[in-house]
Parts: structure tokens; sequence; C-alpha cells
């Protein structure tokens, strides 16, 4: 099984004051996140992990000893230093800046940032789109991502929009849209992005 996640910021207290997460404390959190992951993920499950995995820098090996899965990285801007030590590089098949893979047919563009354009984006809705997973906006709503919220190909890993857990490429569709709609303030909106969804067969 192939799974999908990014900014967990494990270790991250203030986190969840910024993204509203329903936990009491850090050590809440990180437990409840551990949990969720190995849950679902099996030790031969592939695991992206759109970046931001963790915070706390001195504990590198405590929480990657935990997650199960063959965790591939495409780096963030928060594991710019510890995800380059040696010790670190042990806990993943790869750690990346940026990586394209074929999944169920797709093109799949996957980069921490979030990007306006990726392969086969212009592609007409139909079978051979483009889609293109990150992660680094977590839940913000602000009009300045409207074109990432209207693109139904856009999709954000990150555990803030998806139940916490990495998830499989068509809860991520799935998660995405429910988001979306709830972002748009505009009807117009709204109707485009539930009609390319629609022709996508989301």
């Amino acid at each position: 099984m192939i799974y999908f996640t990014s900014d967990l910021h494990l270790g991250h207290e203030r986190i969840i004051e910024l993204c509203q997460r329903p936990f009491e404390s850090v050590e809440e959190m990180d437990e409840a996140l551990i949990e969720n992951w190995n849950r679902r993920v099996k030790r031969n499950d592939t695991v992206y992990i759109l970046g931001d995995l963790l915070w706390d820098k001195k504990r590198v090996d405590y929480y990657l000893e935990r997650l199960l899965g063959k965790k591939i990285l495409i780096r963030g801007n928060h594991d710019s230093t510890w995800a380059k030590r040696e010790e670190s590089l042990c806990h993943f098949e790869s750690i990346l800046q940026y990586l394209e893979i074929s999944h169920h047919g797709h093109s799949v563009t996957m980069c921490h940032y979030p990007m306006l354009e990726w392969k086969a984006s212009r592609e007409p809705l139909g079978k051979k789109v483009g889609y293109h997973v990150h992660g680094h906006i977590h839940n913000r709503i602000s009009s300045e991502y409207d074109p990432l919220y209207t693109h139904p190909c856009a999709l954000n890993a990150g555990v803030d929009v998806n139940g916490y857990k990495p998830v499989t490429f068509s809860e991520l569709v799935e998660n995405n849209l429910k988001f979306k709609l709830s972002a748009l303030t505009s009807e117009e909106d709204r109707a485009h992005l539930l009609e390319a969804s629609s022709i996508l067969g989301i």
C-alpha cells in the first residue's frame, strides 16, 4: 500500500495553537500522530512524506524508529538540518527535494511547496491528467491560495486536512475536495471545483 502525509511537526508544541489541533499537549499530539500512523502503515508499505516531519531535532531517532513503513521524505523547510545528518539517512529509502512518479496511470509531482504548474497540469481533465501533492500550508485558509483550492489536481497532504494520519491517494483526493469546498467563499469557484472533480471521477 502507498500512503501520503505531510507536516506532522512532531515535537512542535506551538503548532497545536497555530493549526488549532485537537490536542492538550505536544506529548499527546506526538503519541496520537504516531499511533495513527502505525495503525494504518505496515512494515512493507511506502509512505511519501511531503516535508516537515519533525520539529524536535534532538529526538530524531526516537520518532523515526517508531514510525513503520518504507519512508520517502520530500524535504520541507523544517527538514533542512536534521535530514542531512548521516545518522538520519538510515531511516529513509530516499530523501529528496522533488519527485515525480506514476501512480494509477497518473503523473504525480511531489514537492513540499505548492506550485502553480507541474507535469501534465495543463492537460485536459481526463485519464492522463497530472496531480501535484504538496504540504507546507497546513490548514490555512486565505484568498492567496484560491488557485490551489479551485484546482482539483492540487492535493495538500498535510495531516491538518487529512485526519492526522497518512492517507491513500483516493483518500487524499476526497479529503482535499471537502477542505477546498469549505475554504472557497465564491459559489462560482465552488461550482467550478465540483464540475472539474466530477469530470475526473472524484
